[in-house]
């Protein structure tokens, strides 16, 4: 089975993503967050990373802070656009690929291990068959 996958990147200056959706974000700051010095491994190093987040156009942190247009981990860490205030601010999002041999992002319940088990089979969870050079959709 294939398991290559295309990203398309996009700035996050230029489009944002549709509240919920699940994505990779590119986040970029500084670890540790309040060191003021030059970058060396005492005083800590600039960073650019992949996370995987989800954007939303509301969110309430566990403070009550209400935050518009912002992407929230697993962890419920909130990050802003690049060029708002946040110390660690997403510049890039990339919608997340659809599982491996079908065209969604999850399926629950019972119907999980099944599409798995094709999968693993050899073929796509609508019918068809993944393999070299097949084309999925």
């Amino acid at each position: 089975m294939d398991m290559d996958a295309v990203v398309e990147w996009v700035d996050v200056r230029d489009r944002l993503p549709k509240s919920g959706t699940p994505v990779a974000a590119a986040v970029v700051g500084r670890y540790p967050p309040d060191s003021e010095a030059e970058p060396d491994e005492v005083n800590g190093q600039d960073f650019w990373l992949v996370l995987p987040m989800y954007f939303t156009t509301l969110h309430f942190g566990e403070d009550g802070t209400e935050h518009h247009d912002c992407f929230v981990d697993s962890d419920r860490v909130v990050r802003l656009p690049y060029g708002r205030p946040c110390d660690e601010p997403v510049t890039h999002w990339a919608a997340l690929p659809a599982l491996p041999g079908a065209t969604v992002h999850q399926v629950l319940g019972e119907g999980a291990r099944t599409a798995l088990e094709k999968v693993w089979d050899g073929e796509t969870t609508d019918g068809g068959t993944t393999g070299e050079g097949t084309t999925e959709r």
